[in-house]
């Protein structure tokens, strides 16, 4: 069963800007973090940010934060990831994903995944 639908992903310049979203096709991430990762080609799957259950608390590490942004609404059961300043480095299958519990940094692994969006930044 589909457990979340990722959308947003793109080809798009370096200096642009980009959004992507994580709806849960069950309507049952309302109490949980939820994160956004990415896999470059040959490179290791890493986390970029996370979010409470109810977006009182969020992380990112290094190389996004200040460039990217995590929100949920929780009205509509989407997560969202704003990417600004977009760099070549930045191309990668993007997931997001749902942890067991409502706080969450990046160095637990996840209860389920996303499909993945492709998002690649012509440099």
């Amino acid at each position: 069963q589909v457990r979340l639908v990722e959308s947003g992903g793109g080809l798009v310049q370096a200096g642009d800007s980009l959004r992507l979203s994580c709806a849960d096709a069950k309507r049952t991430f309302s109490n949980n973090a939820v994160g956004w990762f990415r896999q470059a080609p040959g490179k290791e799957r890493e986390c970029l940010t996370t979010i409470s259950w109810k977006g009182d608390s969020t992380v990112y590490t290094d190389s996004v934060k200040g460039r990217f942004t995590i929100s949920r609404d929780s009205a509509k059961n989407v997560v969202y990831l704003q990417m600004n300043n977009l760099k070549s480095e930045d191309t990668a299958v993007y997931y997001c994903a749902v942890f067991s519990r409502p706080y969450s940094s990046c160095n637990t692994a996840p209860n389920y995944w996303g499909q993945g969006t492709q998002v690649t930044v012509s440099s």
